[in-house]
């Protein structure tokens, strides 16, 4: 009789917390790509005790607007969620995405474990090497979070006219980003970004 192989389970969902600006607009893309549990926006890695939104908008906090991600490996590795991650922030802007200004909208990368950190460092050293700016995404370890109050969930969503940092056409393929491979020689489907699919 063969021997039965033992049955692998499948690996737990992850977590990472990204800082891409205003949150209402990195919750929006998130929620819609293939491999993404849930999304939560908030406040990360400040100095105190369940700021609110007004406390935090003052810079006086430590925090920056940030979402809380959980991802299952199966469907969206962390390499390609950071290269998704970069398609929707300026990364040589500092303390700004667009037209909100301030540390609290700086962006950052706030890992859990060893090797989200190798891989945010990797990413981040190849993401330089396309730009003659410096890069100045953070990449600390995460610390503390906060969840912002309920009025900020699906914000984008609820008032789609509302100005906003990432680009349209990049909002409006988010359900691209992260397509199902497809067998034998088909083509893939649209991408959303070239330097999305070379990471």
């Amino acid at each position: 009789m063969k021997k039965r192989q033992p049955i692998q389970s499948a690996p737990e969902p992850e977590v990472i917390y990204l800082a891409g600006g205003c949150f209402w607009g990195t919750e929006h893309f998130f929620k819609q790509v293939r491999g993404v549990l849930s999304v939560q926006s908030g406040y990360v890695n400040g100095h105190t005790n369940k700021p609110t939104y007004e406390e935090v908008v003052t810079g006086q906090t430590g925090y920056a607007e940030a979402v809380k991600l959980t991802y299952d490996l199966q469907q969206l590795s962390f390499k390609k969620l950071l290269a998704l991650f970069f398609s929707t922030i300026d990364p040589t802007s500092l303390n700004q995405q667009g037209t909100d200004v301030g540390t609290h909208y700086r962006t950052g990368i706030y890992y859990v474990n060893e090797q989200q950190r190798i891989t945010a460092e990797h990413a981040l050293r190849k993401l330089a090497a396309r730009y003659t700016q410096p890069i100045v995404v953070e990449c600390e370890p995460f610390r503390v979070f906060q969840p912002a109050e309920d009025w900020h969930t699906d914000y984008l969503a609820k008032f789609p006219s509302v100005d906003c940092h990432i680009a349209p056409e990049v909002l409006a393929n988010a359900r691209m980003a992260n397509p199902i491979k497809l067998g034998g020689n088909r083509r893939p489907l649209k991408k959303l970004y070239q330097f999305a699919n070379h990471n």
